[in-house]
């Protein structure tokens, strides 16, 4: 199980990991004549003042059609893959026993034991046989409790989440977290919501979880009313559940208690029992995230039968299992998630599966044999010019704010000023040589793995917070700040074309890999990020006059994106995509300002391919965004996904920034500005 920081927010909606490539392979993508802005992709002969996104990506849109093992494809996508294929060489390079080191065995019998499909298909369900053994052997709902913390230790959540990380009202120790959770379907609204298409995916869902218990053996009879069974309880923990908005407020998910305070609320439920079966016998302070989720499980521990419990726990455990068992369960879990969710036509190949699964699992030992290869000093050094450039842009924006007091400027600058930045890879690699993975059974390794992780992840308890250590791997296509630790993170992944090149024209770079610095620099000031002080503090640091002229701000960017309807009748919900959006516009206007600062120290060309300084970041910022989705997986991340859709996350920050309309002269009834009274301007 990996560990969650349920505050942490990255650039996309989630890790597109697997990114690495050598320097061939980058020599393929983009040279320094090509200065990463790629105007050949651009469609020239659209009006750049009307539609932004078109002007910028329209050949590209056109000649990129979304390949069949995808629910979508962007900028960030064809890094992914071009860059799978040289972690596959790594991968196989390792499996033949070419690589002595510690890290290149583990990864190479991890990826021979996932290529083994002969093995797997004769294994079956075989290696969950013992886990069913324990759920099948529940007497009472205290052994319950220990069965679910059994299985939490193996990566597996059902009825709710468990983890260690930082306390977020005092970051320099570490608790234990429980939160909501142990659903089937991505959200809770998907039970509760009655619209067609919504009971549609449900009908699909239960007609998924029938077959996965028939494929456990189950008659077709039971097994339709085991998924009835699961469907029941899932929807009775889906109605106790905090909406996506409401998980925003941090302060939402911040309940400090202790075992005694527990058990004295709910008497009959045995916390004890599953604190012990984890090895907590004295779990000291906790944050019960969400309390209300956890009383009604507690309720529910107690009411619901046994016999309906196990049905549940079956489920979670094949569910949660799926991708690494035999080839029914693996397209019967394609088929639900991948095509009816997601929109996605087929499965990808299994070595592209195999790798995600090391990345998930073990990453930084492939990350380790990445960086050895293919990471080398110059994209480092360029990034961190940029992010000291950013951050003194920052700090200038904060200074020139008409609504901020100076009170509240000092504990800004104060913590502008503390943010930690992590480039490229951790100075310190994980620890693997406790974890067993070797050539058996791929299912094996995959639950070793994951209880390696559950027990790294509680062995922080009573030590000190861990600054080196990362939320991603190296190899990841993304970039993540975390406000408790308040440090911005930009793995290897992200470092190369065509999101940055270390030759490049710096309008390019300002515009791609600066806009995603400002982005993640933003997020310390959005309306998540700015609740945490310089030391990580879920505590306020704001006069409430201030606070007050924020919000107003804030409401104001909810509001021009509730406007937007990317499809259907489905519009863009503000308030769950409020902070992304902020950091989309803080983003970009600092790095721009970054820019014109570095162009006084080192001037460029003022035109390159017919576009000037201003045009090409604009320009450049645009592609990066370049993406084409599939209707079903537009859908679910309308309902799911704190990010916009990404056309509107260029043409929405553009509809506010004067800066913009003046480099393309968008004049008139041409221009893309929002009225002066409803203009968003916040950092």
């Amino acid at each position: 199980m990996k560990t969650k920081n349920i505050f942490k927010r990255s650039l996309l909606a989630s890790l597109v990991g697997l990114a690495c490539m050598g320097n061939a392979v980058m020599a393929q993508t983009a040279t320094s004549n090509q200065l990463v802005l790629e105007s050949m992709t651009m469609d020239k002969k659209a009006d750049p003042c009307t539609d932004f996104f078109q002007y910028s990506n329209g050949e590209w849109l056109k000649a990129n059609p979304i390949p069949s093992d995808r629910a979508r494809y962007s900028a960030y996508d064809e890094v992914t893959e071009r860059n799978l294929a040289a972690l596959k060489l790594i991968a196989e390079t390792a499996a033949k026993g070419d690589g002595k080191s510690k890290a290149a065995q583990l990864v190479g019998a991890f990826y021979a034991s996932g290529m083994n499909e002969a093995q797997i298909e004769k294994e079956g369900v075989k290696p969950l046989e013992p886990q069913f053994a324990q759920i099948n052997g529940i007497k009472d709902s205290t052994q319950l409790l220990a069965v679910i913390a059994g299985l939490h230790k193996q990566g597996v959540s059902p009825l709710f989440g468990f983890a260690v990380d930082q306390d977020a009202k005092n970051t320099t120790r570490y608790i234990p977290q429980i939160m909501q959770g142990g659903l089937g379907l991505p959200d809770r609204d998907y039970y509760l919501k009655t619209d067609a298409k919504t009971k549609d995916i449900c009908d699909k869902y239960v007609a998924y979880v029938t077959q996965i218990f028939t494929l456990l053996g189950d008659t077709p009879d039971q097994a339709k009313k085991n998924a009835a069974i699961v469907l029941t309880l899932e929807t009775r923990l889906a109605k106790a559940s905090l909406t996506k908005v409401e998980l925003r407020d941090p302060q939402a998910s911040y309940h400090l208690s202790d075992l005694n305070a527990l058990q004295k609320t709910d008497k009959k439920t045995a916390w004890s029992t599953y604190f012990n079966e984890l090895g907590l016998a004295q779990p000291g302070q906790f944050n019960l995230a969400h309390p209300k989720f956890i009383a009604e499980a507690g309720r529910m521990v107690n009411t619901v039968s046994l016999d309906q419990w196990k049905i549940y726990l079956r489920w979670q455990l094949a569910n949660a299992r799926a991708r690494d068992l035999s080839s029914a369960f693996v397209n019967a879990n394609f088929d639900f998630y991948g095509k009816t969710l997601a929109g996605t036509k087929e499965l990808q190949p299994r070595w592209k599966r195999v790798l995600g699964s090391i990345d998930n699992m073990a990453g930084e030992a492939m990350g380790e044999l990445y960086v050895a290869k293919f990471f080398g000093p110059e994209a480092k050094a360029g990034v961190l010019e940029m992010v000291d450039n950013i951050k003194l842009a920052m700090r200038e924006s904060i200074s020139k704010l008409e609504w901020m007091s100076d009170t509240t400027k000092q504990q800004a600058y104060k913590k502008l000023d503390t943010i930690l930045v992590k480039i490229g890879y951790p100075d310190v690699w994980r620890d693997y040589s406790s974890l067993q993975i070797d050539t058996g059974p791929y299912a094996a390794n995959m639950a070793r793995a994951a209880e390696f992780e559950f027990k790294r992840n509680l062995a922080k308890l009573g030590k000190p917070i861990d600054r080196n250590e990362w939320g991603m791997t190296p190899q990841t296509v993304n970039a993540y700040y975390n406000p408790t630790m308040n440090e911005m993170v930009f793995p290897a992944g992200i470092l190369q074309p065509p999101l940055y090149h270390v030759n490049a024209d710096p309008a390019a770079n300002y515009g791609n890999t600066g806009a995603t610095i400002g982005h993640e620099l933003t997020h310390a000031f959005d309306d998540e990020g700015r609740q945490f002080d310089a030391q990580g503090n879920l505590k306020s640091w704001w006069t409430k006059d201030d606070e007050k002229k924020f919000l107003v701000r804030v409401k104001a960017i909810e509001k021009q994106f509730d406007e937007f309807n990317p499809i259907d009748k489905l519009h863009i919900n503000g308030k769950l995509t409020a902070g992304e959006n902020i950091a989309d516009l803080g983003g970009m206007k600092i790095a721009l300002q970054a820019l014109h600062k570095s162009l006084e120290r080192k001037p460029q060309a003022k035109e390159i391919d017919g576009l000037t300084v201003d045009q090409r970041f604009f320009v450049a910022n645009a592609q990066s965004f370049r993406s084409l989705i599939r209707d079903e997986m537009l859908r679910m991340k309308l309902a799911t996904d704190p990010h916009s859709p990404d056309k509107y996350r260029v043409v929405a920050p553009l509809a506010n920034m004067t800066e913009f309309s003046d480099a393309f002269q968008c004049k008139g009834e041409r221009s893309p500005l929002r009225p002066t009274t409803t203009r968003v301007n916040i950092w």
